[in-house]
């Protein structure tokens, strides 16, 4: 199945990642983590990658940054094939230490805007006050890290891959590591933002409510290696508060969504379990 879709104004897909094979190595073996790619993301997006632990998410994502090649295929950004990282693509990641430990929330967010040469210092200074009040951290801009909660922390993160204004955030599970309760108020406030600034966004979770409200479309992806299962476009109106989370609508598309997911998770269970008792058998 192709993942390709025609924007309603007719533009061409802001990114478009085509039959991508990817692979890398281990100690012991060369993995094969995604077979022949194929979706188009639409400036203004909201795309959810969505698969099984092992399905090739987040080296698809890394691929999609720059960080590493194809064996097959190829990924373009506003038509210019993707060969390296870049400002255009932001990513932010799940782990609390991507932020600089000597450096204050305010300075954090300033950093990529100056090291890129993007903006001298008092308008970076600027940018950053702006998107650290976006994300409700006023008070905090001159705390380092280390004095700031977990949530705070993923706040400071977002707002900084957001004060660069890329083409494409990508985000990788970047509320995993949150309680239920955290992740669902930041999920919340991301969501607000993105519409805000009309932000195109390519997100990978495990959490099928979390995808469903944040998403225009969800890409679910087989077991690894990872392929195209299915793509579900996501028809429920914004803002996605509780009413529409609690509403028979949402709740009809996340359980579309789990049938899919749930086949190639069992998949992965059993393929997990036959390498443990043929390891066990040598």
């Amino acid at each position: 199945m192709s993942a390709q879709r025609r924007s309603t104004s007719g533009e061409a897909p802001l990114l478009s990642v085509r039959g991508v094979t990817l692979q890398y190595k281990t100690k012991d073996h060369l993995v094969t983590a995604t077979y022949r790619v194929d979706f188009d993301v639409h400036r203004s997006d909201r795309f959810i990658l969505l698969g099984p632990s092992g399905c090739g998410k987040s080296t698809l994502l890394k691929a999609v940054g720059g960080y590493m090649r194809p064996v097959e295929g190829e990924i373009r950004l506003k038509g210019e094939a993707v060969t390296r990282p870049g400002p255009d693509r932001m990513m932010v990641f799940q782990e609390f230490d991507q932020l600089l430990p000597w450096r204050t929330v305010k300075e954090n967010v300033m950093f990529p805007l100056q090291a890129s040469g993007r903006l001298p210092r008092k308008a970076a200074e600027a940018k950053a006050l702006e998107y650290i009040a976006k994300v409700n951290l006023s008070a905090f801009v001159d705390s380092f890290p280390h004095t700031l909660s977990g949530g705070m922390k993923q706040r400071v993160a977002i707002a900084r891959g957001m004060a660069m204004e890329p083409d494409i955030l990508l985000m990788d599970e970047p509320f995993a590591a949150l309680d239920e309760q955290t992740r669902v108020l930041l999920g919340d406030k991301v969501l607000q933002i993105q519409q805000e600034l009309r932000q195109t966004t390519l997100l990978i979770t495990h959490n099928l409510t979390e995808a469903v409200q944040l998403s225009d479309r969800v890409l679910v992806m087989t077991y690894r290696p990872g392929r195209l299962k299915r793509v579900v476009d996501v028809a429920l109106p914004h803002p996605r508060d509780a009413e529409i989370v609690g509403s028979d609508a949402f709740g009809h598309t996340v359980a579309q969504i789990w049938h899919d997911l749930r086949e190639e998770a069992s998949r992965g269970i059993a393929a997990d379990e036959a390498r443990v008792l043929e390891g066990g058998r040598r």
